[in-house]
C-alpha cells in the first residue's frame, strides 16, 4: 500500500528536484518565493556565498500597510516589487526564479509578474 503524505512534504519533494538544476550566482542570484496560509515571502540568494543579499515579505509593517489581506494576490503583487527595487539597489538585473516547488499559478505568478514589471529579468 502506497504511503500518504503530507501536502508540504510532497512540495519538498518537487521543490529539492527543481534546486538539483538551479543555482543563484553573484551576478544572477536566485529569487527564492514561500507562501505560507497568512504571509508571502521573498528573497534573493547568492549559492555560491550562501548569503541573501535582499528580502521582502507582508511580515514588514512597510510592505503590509494598507492591505486588506497579507496572503492575497495583491500582497503578493506588493512584495514583488518591492523585492525588484530592493534587487535594483543591491546592482541585481537578472534573477534565477525559484518557485519553491508551487505551481506557478496564482500569488506565486503575482509576485513574478510585478517583479518583471519592476525590472527584473528572469
Amino acid at each position: 500500500m502506497a504511503t500518504l503524505r503530507s501536502r508540504n512534504a510532497l512540495r519538498l519533494r518537487r521543490h529539492g528536484r527543481i534546486r538539483k538544476g538551479m543555482s543563484g550566482s553573484t551576478q544572477r542570484p536566485r529569487l527564492s518565493v514561500f507562501r505560507s496560509l497568512h504571509h508571502i515571502y521573498a528573497q534573493l540568494i547568492d549559492d555560491t556565498t550562501g548569503r541573501t543579499l535582499a528580502a521582502a515579505s507582508t511580515r514588514e509593517k512597510a510592505v503590509a500597510d494598507g492591505l486588506s489581506s497579507h496572503s492575497g494576490l495583491a500582497a503578493a503583487e506588493r512584495v514583488g516589487s518591492i523585492i525588484a527595487q530592493r534587487a535594483k539597489d543591491k546592482g541585481v538585473s537578472a534573477v534565477v526564479f525559484d518557485r519553491g516547488g508551487y505551481k506557478y499559478h496564482g500569488r506565486i505568478k503575482a509576485l513574478a509578474d510585478a517583479a518583471r514589471g519592476a525590472g527584473l529579468e528572469f
